[in-house]
């Protein structure tokens, strides 16, 4: 008995065994389909054998990419069990609140993070710890060509894994991820990138994002092709990689690509190779989009959300410049509407909320069935995103889930950062937004009104945030003010912040 229907890496390993699948290039290993089924075999069955996983059981993961990584993923989609994986950017007050909730029974950690997890208070209530270093023998020493027999056959509503997502209110939220939505977000991603198992890319999104396992990687899985595995984003060498291993397809943020072509080696650098670039996150400028397309690089833009897919709208790279800012058209087998307040439908050119149905959609949040019920109606899932659709059908991103901001390709929710800001006894009102930042896309600022008693320097709320916050989180400027401004309904106003900071961005310009 074999689980063809969800377990892809087996039925490639039958079709194609000798082809290449997996690449680590900080290690220089590789392996084919076959290699690293038999492999996957061999752990799926020591995890259920030795450790005693069954069914269901949650197994949390504090890493950084690497191969160990992929193999636990694949080991977990053949035996039933669920992949947690833990942002690893994390400190350890944030990280308790998701193990206390996702309540592992294994939990993987990497040597490197051995302080971090000394801190871990939720660790106590984990039944078995373990390096995932320990993991590497069944990726190096020779293993058998041992089978796996599942207990049962899994179906499309089997959860494969949980990624957590910062909520709007602060408070992460576990995400399902079903073996159906792993699917039909391939067959999208398949039909838009026309992917083939010729196809090969660079995997560098770190793991506990979806961009790391369902942009390309997952449906590369489902299409036969092959991925070089990288600890994390590195524009040389990425480039030499590219041209090395004649990748067809490149993802990134508008940072990272802008981070490439400033390099020297980008003059030389040969992309012939490169059908195009997927780019996410926010909107690419149209001075970049001309550097890539001048050597011969298509850019294509979309958009997507952890608990749709992700890859849910796709801009085609002929319409990059002539629809400047739009996501393009929804995927495949993705229905879009854009709602207003009443939840009747918005005209051409007139802004609402953004609501997906597919197949793709999560079932829901694990554990949490008001989010979940307050998030899907009939199956449309409410994105929170303002959009509008123009004459022509393309759709533009107005503005995005409340105020939350991107800093560097990390989603950045204010919410949460008020709510820890408010926990200093000095602190009248704090409020956060995200401003423009060279670097970064943008960056957070905290407007902070202080207590009549209290006294705070913009350094010491910085260093408040200091092993607290994750550091994209904690804000990288500060302004002080006597009060926040506020709209008639009495909500603080962050329209007003952010001219608030235009201002003084303007009389620091001035001569």
């Amino acid at each position: 008995m074999h689980n063809f229907q969800t377990d892809w890496l087996a039925k490639w390993a039958y079709y194609t065994p000798k082809k290449l699948f997996l690449r680590e290039h900080n290690r220089n290993l590789e392996w084919s389909y076959q290699q690293f089924n038999q492999r996957t075999n061999v752990l799926a069955n020591y995890l259920v054998k030795e450790i005693g996983i069954e069914e269901g059981d949650r197994i949390a993961v504090y890493s950084k990419n690497r191969a160990e990584y992929v193999i636990l993923f694949l080991a977990c989609i053949k035996c039933g069990a669920i992949l947690v994986p833990l942002n690893f950017r994390l400190v350890p007050r944030e990280l308790d609140i998701l193990i206390a909730d996702a309540e592992p029974k294994l939990f993987f950690y990497e040597e490197e993070y051995n302080q971090q997890i000394n801190q871990l208070q939720s660790l106590a209530n984990i039944p078995i710890k373990k390096r995932i270093e320990e993991i590497a023998s069944f990726l190096i020493e020779n293993v058998d060509g041992s089978e796996y027999i599942p207990k049962r056959l899994f179906n499309e509503d089997d959860i494969v894994m949980i990624l957590y997502t910062a909520g709007t209110t602060g408070l992460s939220k576990g995400v399902i991820i079903n073996h159906r939505m792993l699917f039909w977000n391939a067959i999208n991603t398949g039909l838009r990138l026309d992917l083939n198992s010729n196809d090969h890319t660079q995997g560098y999104a770190p793991f506990f994002h979806t961009g790391g396992w369902n942009v390309l990687f997952t449906p590369f899985l489902l299409h036969g092709a092959s991925t070089t595995l990288l600890q994390s984003f590195d524009a040389e060498l990425i480039l030499k990689l590219i041209e090395k291993e004649n990748t067809t397809i490149l993802f990134g943020v508008p940072t990272m690509l802008q981070m490439m072509s400033e390099l020297p080696f980008f003059e030389q650098v040969d992309l012939s190779s490169v059908r195009y670039a997927i780019v996410g996150g926010a909107p690419m400028p149209i001075p970049l989009i001309n550097i890539w397309h001048s050597k011969g690089v298509y850019i294509r833009q979309g958009y997507g959300l952890t608990e749709v897919g992700p890859n849910c709208f796709s801009l085609h790279q002929d319409d990059a410049v002539r629809k400047k800012g739009s996501i393009g058209f929804p995927n495949f087998y993705i229905e879009a509407k854009i709602i207003r307040e009443d939840e009747s439908e918005c005209k051409s050119n007139e802004v609402g909320e953004l609501w997906l149905r597919s197949p793709v959609v999560t079932p829901g949040y694990w554990r949490n069935e008001k989010e979940t019920a307050d998030s899907i109606t009939d199956g449309f899932f409410h994105t929170g995103d303002l959009v509008m659709k123009d004459d022509d059908g393309y759709f533009y991103v107005v503005d995005r889930k409340k105020n939350m901001f991107i800093s560097g390709g990390e989603n950045v929710y204010p919410a949460e950062i008020e709510k820890f800001l408010y926990t200093n006894d000095v602190i009248k009102e704090a409020a956060v937004i995200g401003v423009p930042d060279s670097k970064w896309g943008e960056a957070g600022k905290a407007f902070i009104v202080l207590k009549k008693s209290g006294e705070l320097s913009e350094e010491d709320i910085i260093q408040y945030c200091q092993g607290n916050l994750a550091k994209y989180k904690i804000p990288k400027y500060v302004q002080f003010l006597e009060e926040l401004p506020k709209t008639d309904a009495g909500k603080i106003n962050k329209k007003e912040l952010l001219n608030l900071h235009l201002q003084v961005q303007n009389n620091k310009q001035k001569p």
